[in-house]
């Protein structure tokens, strides 16, 4: 039996602790939420059909094979070239392994071509599709490989992992920051960012000035989130920007890969504010019932505390359903992100202006 090295996951070893004894089927598809150690886990399990973890893991073994979305999708070139790769014998290895990262970003016809070699591929191939999502793929893809599903994490290993990254922290932040990464391992990343902890208070700022600021502009509101995420895409372009120079990738595909990588932290910075501006009034809710312990924002009490009135409990819920239904619309659709917020944060300040704050 294999040893993992990534978090929880207990139906995802189960799975790959079977393949591994038995004869492995010729393609699986590794899903779940972003950010939640899939591809660790691709790679891990790469390593374990090839027999040599450690060069896999360094992306280093003649036997694997690693095709990720460059821009906004996989295209059917890389596809293709793929295809051409697939029919070369291993190597070394027994067999070669094809991991496909992005396998959510595959453009229709890229899709179509690459479902050809999962209904016959060579026997010494095995092709790992790891996805974010789903929705986007085909079921004529899905419905060709043996799914490995992954979830979010449990609170303690997220706090297992904030300890281990930041042993400093006050034990409420940690607690609060673990909270927040909400059982994703990428969160942690980004909330420990050095940059993190100003937007995190920025963003805060925003939440409670939506009901207790007589001067609030839903406009600049919005445009402190759009702030936030653009600082969380400019570093992530300069650490993009790092790691692709000793690629050897031409000028187009590294251009490519860093917009792409800027792009993605953008948007996971902005559906993240929402998720913990839902979470702030989410925490007004529990804390005006009694029920403290269950709080998101354990370093933040004495503030909400002070807000959480009864008389805005039922603006509160109505504020969290917002910011949770307005996330699963950017989350969907490519809308105008500054005109969606300023609308948003309309909403949010008609359903809890009315109220008055406890030190009123």
């Amino acid at each position: 039996m294999a040893t993992w090295a990534f978090p929880e996951q207990p139906e995802a070893k189960r799975l790959l602790d079977a393949a591994l004894a038995e004869r492995p089927a010729h393609a699986y598809l590794f899903h779940g939420p972003r950010g939640v150690g899939k591809r660790a886990a691709a790679l891990a399990f790469a390593g374990e059909l090839i027999g040599d973890r450690p060069r896999v893991e360094r992306r280093a073994h003649p036997d694997l094979y690693l095709l990720e979305a460059l821009g906004d999708m996989i295209r059917i070139d890389a596809v293709r070239e793929l295809r051409r790769d697939l029919h070369m014998r291993p190597f070394e290895a027994d067999r070669r392994v094809y991991l496909v990262f992005d396998a959510h970003l595959l453009g229709q016809e890229a899709a179509d071509a690459l479902l050809k070699d999962l209904e016959e591929p060579p026997p010494y191939a095995v092709l790992v599709l790891v996805a974010d999502e789903l929705g986007p793929l085909p079921e004529t893809i899905r419905s060709r490989c043996q799914h490995v599903p992954f979830g979010r994490l449990s609170e303690r290993a997220i706090r297992a992992l904030v300890d281990a990254r930041a042993p400093g922290l006050a034990d409420e932040e940690r607690k609060a920051l673990a909270r927040v990464a909400a059982g994703r391992l990428d969160r942690v990343d980004a909330l420990l960012d050095p940059g993190a902890a100003a937007r995190r208070e920025a963003l805060l700022e925003v939440a409670r000035s939506v009901y207790a600021d007589a001067g609030f502009v839903p406009s600049a509101a919005a445009s402190r989130l759009l702030d936030g995420a653009k600082a969380r895409g400019l570093a992530a372009r300069e650490r993009a920007e790092r790691e692709v120079e000793p690629l050897g990738l031409t000028s187009r595909e590294a251009d490519q890969r860093i917009r792409r990588a800027q792009r993605g932290a953008e948007r996971e910075e902005l559906l993240a504010s929402l998720e913990e501006l839902a979470a702030w009034y989410r925490d007004l809710v529990v804390v005006a019932v009694g029920a403290e312990r269950a709080a998101v924002h354990h370093d933040a009490l004495d503030a909400l505390r002070e807000d959480a009135t009864i008389e805005r409990l039922a603006g509160a819920e109505a504020a969290a359903e917002l910011l949770r239904d307005a996330w699963r619309v950017l989350e969907e659709f490519n809308l105008a992100p500054q005109l969606a917020l300023e609308a948003l944060f309309v909403r949010l300040r008609r359903e809890l202006a009315g109220a008055p704050s406890a030190a009123a």
